[in-house]
């Protein structure tokens, strides 16, 4: 609940001031008048915990052969008319625009906006979207409802609306910044991921989308999310820009206790790069929505772990131990066009994503979930915080944190070490005293560090690799040299691995004796990967 402002009465009754008391008082009531009427977040935070006492309810899920039969390509013919956006009349900074049921979204969600603090009902009208060459009978079309919205702002381009964020499906959401495409998704929370029980999907039920002013620089977005063990009130303040900012402020009832809760879970997409090549033939040197996980823990001895991915051959769920967490996310540390080559999905422009809580979460861990995919259109990447303590029945929780969709990372890195921005694998090699060059059996990782933490080092001679590998492997080699081709240091390390079939953990970071110049760069190798 929001604490009042102590000085609030002293900005309406001002100490010295002509007005008679009366008129004031007149001020007075017409304020509290409209602050009483006026939607808001307890508002919905009352609904949810309302929502919570009551047994959960399935969302009706039905829908005619037309629709759901659907290839994505033909659900892709259907979208919101041109001059059908809501506001888009009113010249206004932001507009919405509506998604379709269709194919797998086959839920609706109610959606309001909320006009001078009056909520008003959004009704669904066929004749607001453009069906292309589809042939699809009106009676499959009559109160059918939405399946989320997306927002359009002026980011790109002052003269033309682009879509900036989008809620549809589960509590999944994206958005976007300047210049920057699709990639990384943000959900509103995890249950049970990864567990053999299997996962529970949490689903945003409703939505109330406040109008803004003409000069507003941010949208706000309100959201009740629903399952079975849980029902929460969800609070999204959007901010457009270069890098685009979002506030979620999160309040939840337990219906049930879980055994794992994920907060802030972000899920992306791996296919392959350079830290794990592709076995087939392809121009494109990577494709992926990001290339690791970054975390930086605050507890007492501060760390900042930079873990690259994978697409394992099959499931890895791996925790790092959190003191208190200052800040994670998923990031694609690239974003030069010569390191993917893709001119149609341009994997360059996607954005990674920062996570950074707003209060003390206490301690926890963040997990990553790594699944094989055999191909780019299955995000096989999840990350999450997840409390140490797991929530029981009737639990309130709140969590409230800043999200950052980027493409100028080094703004989250720490300011005092250098970071990874590669890691690249090759067959391990020793150069002969014929300077050819033979392979030796062992696995090579080639990391390139660079950033403020080698600025001060000129020569090297006292940097070294502090390097380890878990119990199915041995440490062949670590060894770093100077980048002379681009500046900053070039980090190798050679291993070999007991046992293909398992997994083998590999750590390392650099050192002026010591003193710590870089990240720890923490790379689990696939089994059979």
């Amino acid at each position: 609940m929001s604490v009042p402002n102590r000085h609030f009465l002293t900005a309406i009754f001002p100490r010295r001031c002509s007005r008679p008391l009366a008129g004031m008082l007149g001020v007075w009531l017409a304020f509290a008048a409209q602050a009483s009427v006026a939607f808001g977040f307890e508002d919905v935070v009352k609904k949810a915990e309302q929502l919570s006492e009551q047994g959960y309810q399935s969302p009706e899920t039905s829908l005619p052969e037309s629709l759901s039969n659907l290839e994505y390509s033909d659900y892709a013919k259907i979208h919101t008319k041109d001059g059908h956006a809501l506001w888009e009349d009113d010249d206004l900074p932001f507009n919405l625009a509506f998604f379709h049921k269709g194919m797998h979204y086959d839920t609706s969600v109610k959606i309001h906006s909320v006009v001078d603090g009056e909520v008003k009902d959004i009704a669904f009208d066929p004749d607001d979207f453009t069906y292309g060459d589809l042939d699809i009978p009106e009676e499959d079309l009559e109160d059918l409802g939405f399946a989320g919205f997306k927002v359009t702002n002026a980011l790109n381009d002052a003269d033309r609306m682009n879509e900036v964020m989008a809620f549809q499906g589960a509590s999944y959401f994206r958005t976007l910044g300047r210049d920057q495409t699709y990639g990384s998704s943000g959900r509103g929370l995890a249950i049970d991921t990864a567990l053999p029980s299997g996962e529970e999907f949490p689903a945003f039920r409703e939505f109330w989308v406040v109008k803004p002013s003409n000069d507003s620089q941010y949208l706000t977005v309100f959201a009740i999310l629903d399952s079975p063990s849980l029902a929460g009130a969800y609070r999204f303040v959007l901010r457009p820009g270069e890098d685009t900012v979002v506030d979620v402020t999160s309040r939840l009832f337990m219906r049930n206790a879980v055994e794992k809760l994920g907060i802030a879970p972000l899920t992306s997409m791996y296919l392959y790069g350079p830290g794990q090549p592709t076995d087939s033939l392809n121009y494109r040197p990577a494709i992926h929505d990001s290339n690791g996980l970054l975390v930086h823990d605050g507890g007492d001895e501060e760390q900042w772990i930079w873990r690259p991915l994978a697409n394992p051959d099959k499931l890895m769920v791996d925790e790092q131990d959190v003191d208190s967490l200052e800040g994670f996310g998923l990031l694609q540390r690239s974003h030069d066009f010569h390191d993917y080559e893709d001119l149609k999905d341009r994997y360059d422009r996607r954005p990674s994503v920062w996570i950074e809580p707003q209060d003390d979460w206490g301690k926890g861990q963040v997990e990553l979930i790594q699944i094989p995919t055999p191909d780019e259109t299955n995000d096989n990447i999840v990350t999450m915080w997840k409390p140490d303590e797991a929530p029981q029945s009737g639990d309130e929780l709140d969590f409230n944190y800043r999200m950052y969709w980027t493409t100028h990372e080094a703004k989250f890195h720490s300011p005092d070490l250098s970071w990874a921005s590669q890691t690249r694998r090759s067959q391990g090699e020793v150069r002969q005293d014929n300077l050819v060059r033979e392979t030796d059996g062992s696995l090579a990782f080639i990391v390139d560090f660079k950033g403020p933490g080698l600025e001060s080092i000129k020569d090297g001679a006292s940097m070294e690799v502090d390097a380890s590998v878990g119990d199915n492997g041995e440490l062949v080699e670590s060894r770093v040299v100077p980048n002379d081709a681009e500046g900053g240091w070039r980090m190798f390390v050679r291993v070999k691995r007991s046992d293909d079939s398992q997994p083998l953990d590999i750590r390392a970071y650099l050192k002026d004796g010591d003193e710590r110049l870089s990240e720890t760069w923490y790379y689990r190798l696939p089994a059979n990967g």
